[in-house]
């Protein structure tokens, strides 16, 4: 797929690489700005990565934007005739689905949402074609999901199911935006989850929460001391459902400082997740044990 190129301003490139959202063009935006980033190239000031696309912050006293151009356009036509591989992780993440606060969420907001007399859950199930709620979480929480872009708020990952397109999850949002959304909620618009890293607005449907802290600006977090986010673009994470007892357990250790998620190491070829997802996937759950 060929990217389009915008001057956005005098300091700004931006990169389009599709209008349509798929695992394809996530994973050509991020190896583009990834190649970026290892050419060190003088006057680049900022690189950020989104969902099928990205835009360049350069000096223009230090760099000409026909040059600049002149080198993304060089590094666009090495990538396409290889078969990139991406050095990536894959981080599990416990999640309380049905979760006593969104649910009381649900309740103050229900007038804005389609279907008033469902929860999110339910709502989204139904829609999706799932007979119960269980059938959806396990749906849900059993395949992994790619981190497309971190942003929007801070630390905030949004994430891709890496599943065939006819399984993908899809709802809509609310149809007015809520006021408040707890903390940590797992959230889904469209075809994307959401981990809400602070309390705030916001209008996704609210499927549960998770324990583990994933934004700390101030980095007391054990495993957030050397990075204040959790997640990076290319991370690959895998929802794991837990009740009440264990969410609680793990407050407890986190506010010990002694939990950590479990994160691997782990190599993604989109040509060997083309030809065989369900193996791909198998494989990555597996370095988690």
């Amino acid at each position: 797929m060929a990217i389009r190129f915008n001057f956005g301003g005098d300091e700004h490139i931006f990169g389009e690489v599709s209008e349509e959202m798929s695992l394809a063009s996530f994973f050509t935006g991020l190896s583009m700005t990834n190649a970026v980033k290892q050419a060190g190239i003088r006057g680049v000031t900022e690189i950020c990565p989104a969902n099928a696309s990205f835009q360049i912050r350069f000096d223009p006293d230090l760099i000409k934007p026909q040059d600049l151009l002149a080198e993304l356009k060089s590094m666009e036509s090495a990538a396409a005739a290889s078969d990139p591989v991406l050095d990536t992780r894959i981080i599990e993440l416990p999640v309380y689905f049905q979760d006593p606060w969104t649910h009381e969420t649900m309740l103050r907001f229900r007038e804005r949402h389609q279907d008033p007399s469902s929860s999110d859950l339910e709502y989204s199930a139904r829609i999706n074609g799932f007979a119960t709620i269980e059938e959806f979480i396990a749906a849900y929480a059993g395949q992994p999901w790619f981190v497309s872009m971190v942003g929007f708020v801070a630390g905030l990952p949004f994430l891709y199911q890496m599943v065939e397109r006819a399984r993908q999850i899809q709802a809509p949002k609310y149809l007015r935006p809520r006021t408040d959304t707890p903390k940590l909620t797992i959230g889904h618009g469209g075809c994307f989850a959401a981990i809400y890293s602070v309390r705030g607005a916001g209008g996704y449907q609210m499927y549960g929460v998770t324990p583990a802290p994933i934004y700390d600006p101030e980095r007391k977090v054990r495993y957030l001391t050397d990075e204040m986010c959790l997640f990076k673009p290319g991370d690959i994470v895998r929802f794991k459902a837990i009740g009440r007892d264990d969410y609680d357990a793990t407050l407890e250790e986190i506010a010990a400082n002694r939990w950590q998620p479990t994160v691997r190491d782990a190599t993604f070829s989109l040509a060997d997740f083309d030809k065989d997802i369900t193996g791909t996937n198998a494989k990555l759950m597996e370095l988690l044990k």
